[in-house]
């Protein structure tokens, strides 16, 4: 078994069920740039702005 880097931002996106096109979508860049992001440790700006974006998906889904 591999180990992920930013396994804590992945399981909160698959908790949350939000897709990581559309944290992409929030975050003005494309979906493969957010994969490669994800590939390395994230710096601690990088990473609350996902988490927030993450947020705000899961709280638009959760209003609908």
């Amino acid at each position: 078994m591999r180990n992920l880097a930013n396994t804590d931002i992945r399981r909160m996106a698959r908790c949350n069920d939000v897709p990581q096109w559309k944290i992409a979508a929030v975050l003005g860049i494309s979906e493969p740039t957010l994969c490669r992001w994800l590939r390395r440790e994230l710096s601690p700006e990088r990473k609350n702005a996902i988490v927030g974006a993450i947020q705000a998906v899961a709280k638009e889904a959760e209003s609908a």
